[in-house]
Order: structure tokens, then sequence, then C-alpha cells
């Protein structure tokens, strides 16, 4: 009898819990008026030879984050492609006499350790330790970038890591679409055009390529730095003069602006009974600090650029055809694209790209309802400033309004602007930069099972195709 009284509390206490859930769905809140932002303090200096250094005064916690950034990326590996990863890793391995473990105790003891990143155009040294130990840190980073010892000892370890991170890279569908789909968008005499390395291109890397490489691209000019959190500014100018005050200013910066191929072209690459079809699909965007760059920002996150975009909604929760769809935009010196990622089951293929386009279509003919559009703006807003709220955040915005050469009030004013989109202006832009009949679409997939379905579309029918084997 007792089980039986607490079985029966148990269902009237789920079905309590089940209304409630349905009364919460359908009662949502209210969207909230979209929250400000307030860029912190901050003050810059450049010494003689060319280094600017930004201080960042943020946060409470007693902790320094430190990013010094060399215009010394993979943009610039000529004709070596990946040579800036294998110079940054051979920094790693130790620096005026010390090893790669005596750094990494020495930062240990200061509360943090050090990191080096190779991006597109840039090689990026960060360290977050202890605020008493920055100026420690500024002058131990300062050795491993200007006096690398770079050990022959360790070249063929970290090329053979390399070249076995590049074969695996080449044996997945993702790497391959990427590879192809900057190609096409870039001409493969840019380096914004280079993919992966060609087999057998590392074999022929030397150190004598290595040494040349931290000659010719890391100097005072090409640098750099951002301090942000507590510190003692003085203290840690003092140490950044010391370190870096005669350093050589280097050669002449400057990355080679790119323009971008418009379609329409299609690559298809065929991978034999793959489950899964891999596609990128772009077309060229506005360029960073235009009005236009901020509209389409708004028109990516309701189309493809958030978890409850449409194409999410629509082919990953609704259909079940791909687990991580996603759209976003890529900035350039002198260009940007906008792309959609997705990796989609085969059979589900053709179908896939009908509620693509229609999804498109539908933004470019009808106005996204206000609803929809102030949740978005809202979000981005949000996002915006959550992602400002960290310093190494702080420091990922400022320094790419300082390398595309923004306006110093683009970060204050980013919100709102973003709020001053208008429902109008977002299908605008789907209209004007999202062209299906100019598309540059790459699909690495089972060609036997997908091709014909794709060359039919209408949108496709003036497009150049292109197609190669794995």
């Amino acid at each position: 009898m007792l089980k039986s009284s607490l079985k029966l509390i148990a269902i009237g206490v789920a079905s309590l819990s089940v209304s409630a859930a349905q009364a919460q769905q359908s009662q949502q809140p209210e969207i909230g008026p979209a929250p400000s932002f307030d860029l912190p303090d901050t003050h810059t200096i450049q010494l003689a030879n060319g280094l600017e250094a930004t201080f960042i005064d943020f946060g409470l916690a007693p902790k320094v984050n430190i990013s010094i950034q060399v215009l010394a990326g993979n943009v610039f590996d000529g004709e070596h492609t990946y040579l800036a990863d294998i110079v940054a890793g051979m920094m790693e391995e130790g620096a005026a006499g010390e090893t790669s473990e005596d750094i990494a105790r020495a930062f240990a003891s200061m509360g943090g350790d050090m990191n080096v990143g190779v991006g597109m155009h840039t090689t990026s040294f960060s360290a977050n330790v202890l605020s008493e130990f920055g100026p420690d840190a500024i002058r131990r980073m300062a050795t491993i970038i200007q006096q690398p010892d770079l050990p022959d000892s360790e070249f063929d370890r970290l090329l053979q890591n390399q070249i076995r991170n590049m074969t695996v890279a080449r044996s997945q569908a993702g790497p391959l679409a990427t590879e192809a789909y900057v190609g096409l968008l870039y001409g493969t005499d840019h380096p914004y055009g280079e993919g992966l390395p060609d087999v057998g291109e590392m074999d022929s890397f030397t150190m004598d390529l290595v040494r040349q490489f931290h000659v010719d691209h890391f100097g005072a000019a090409r640098t750099r730095i951002y301090i942000a959190g507590r510190f003692d500014q003085s203290a840690m100018e003092a140490a950044i003069r010391d370190a870096f005050a005669d350093w050589e200013a280097g050669p002449e910066t400057g990355v080679p602006p790119a323009a971008i191929r418009p379609g329409p072209v299609v690559r298809l690459i065929n991978r034999e009974d793959a489950p899964q079809t891999t596609i990128r699909l772009g077309f060229p965007a506005p360029e960073i600090g235009t009005d236009d760059a901020i509209r389409m920002t708004v028109m990516n996150a309701l189309l493809g650029g958030s978890f409850t975009s449409r194409l999410t909604r629509n082919l990953r929760e609704d259909k079940g055809w791909t687990y991580s769809p996603g759209s976003g935009i890529t900035n350039r010196v002198g260009s940007s694209y906008w792309t959609f990622n997705a990796d989609i089951v085969t059979e589900h293929t053709v179908e896939a790209f009908s509620e693509i386009f229609d999804e498109i279509q539908t933004l470019q003919l009808n106005l996204p309802d206000d609803d929809e559009a102030t949740g978005m703006r809202n979000w981005l807003s949000g996002i915006f400033i959550l992602q400002n709220a960290s310093t190494g955040g702080l420091i990922g915005q400022i320094s790419s309004r300082d390398f595309f050469g923004l306006p110093d009030d683009y970060l204050e004013t980013y919100v709102d602007r973003i709020n001053a989109v208008t429902n109008g202006d977002i299908s605008s832009v789907a209209s004007d930069y999202l062209p299906l009949n100019d598309m540059v679409l790459v699909i690495v997939g089972d060609l036997d099972s997908i091709e014909d379905g794709i060359r039919a579309f209408p949108q496709l029918a003036d497009a150049e195709f292109i197609t190669d084997s794995e």
C-alpha cells in the first residue's frame, strides 16, 4: 500500500513538473534592453624603434595577461607552407642558453605559463602571471623572442611532428574542403589561398630556412605588446623599455592585400562511400569596419551564425541531417568572406542544399519579424560584452581593432551600431552579398551518390564545375 501511495505521489509531482515546464514554454520572458559596453582605460606608448605597447587596466584579480604579437604569421611562409609554425616551435626550445624546461619552470614560479601560437598574420607569445611578476615575465619573453637558441638537436623532432599533423589533416574531409575553398577564393598565388603543405614539401625544410625566417620577420617595428589586468604600469613600462629599446626595428612591415575571386564555381572532391558530405559555401563579404560589415554580422547570426539561427534549426534540430552546421565571416587584409560550413549525412545532401538555398532566398525576400531580429541583436550585444569580460578577450578585441586600422571608438560604439541594424538591413545585405548564382562552393563526399543532384540545381546552372578525386 505504501509503495502504491508513493507511486501516485510521484506521478502527481511529475504531472505538476510537466505542467510547469509547459507554462514556462508558453510564457517566455520578454526580451530586455541591450546592455551597454564601456572600454576600460588604455594607454599606448611607442619606442623609438617602432615597437608599440598598450596597457589595459582591467579586473580585480592580482594577475596580468601579456600578449606580444609579431607580424610573422603564415602569410609570410612564402614557398614553405607552415614554416612559421616550425620557427615558433623552435623558439620554444630554449633561449640565451636556457632550455625549454628552464623556461617552463620559470613561468610556473610566476604563477602561470607561456604559450606560442601562429596565426595567419602574427606569431603570438602570451603569458598570464601573478601581477608582481609582470616585469620578470616581460624580460623573459623578450629574451625568447630576440635571442632564441634554435637548437639543431630539436629540429628533426619538431619537423616530423608537423609532418604527422599535416598527414592527419590530409586524411580528413574538413581540412581538404577548407584548402580547396580558400584556393578558389584567393587563388594559390596569394598566401590567403594556401592550404596544407604539399606532400613532401616539408622534407626540404632546413635550419637555415628557420634562422632566415627569424631574421626576416622578427623586429621591433613588427611587434605590438598588449598588457591587461592589474599591474604597476610604471614598472611594466620600464621593463619593456629595458628589454626592447635596443632591439633593431627589423624589415618593413605590411601584408599584401588580396581581392576575392567571385563565383560561380563549384569544386567536387570525391571520397568514395563517405557517410557524410562536407561543404564550404561562401561569398565575398564587406570589409571589416564598414557599415555593411555590421549589418552582415547581424544577418549572419540570424541565418547561420548562432545556435538558434535558421539554418541550424532547420538542418540540425528539425531535420537531423547534420550535427554542427554554422556560418561566419572571415576578415583578411583588403577583403572578407562569408562561409557556411556543414557535414551532412550523404543520403540527405541534395535535400539539404534545397533547404540551404530556400533559407537564403527566404531571408532575401522577406524581412525577419521583430522578435527574431531583436533577439539576434541583443544576443550579439551580450556575446560581445561577455567576450570583453576577460583580459584575454579584451586583448583579442583591441589587437584586432589595431591590426585592421579601425577607428579608436570602434569597440565603444559596436553595441550601438549592432542595435541600429534594421530588419530591412538584414534582408538587404542578404540580397546584396549572398547572390546564389555567384556562389563559391566546395563539396567533399561520395560523388556517385550526390553529384547528379547537385548539378541539377538551377542556382548552379552557370557555374564552373571542377571535379577531382581525393
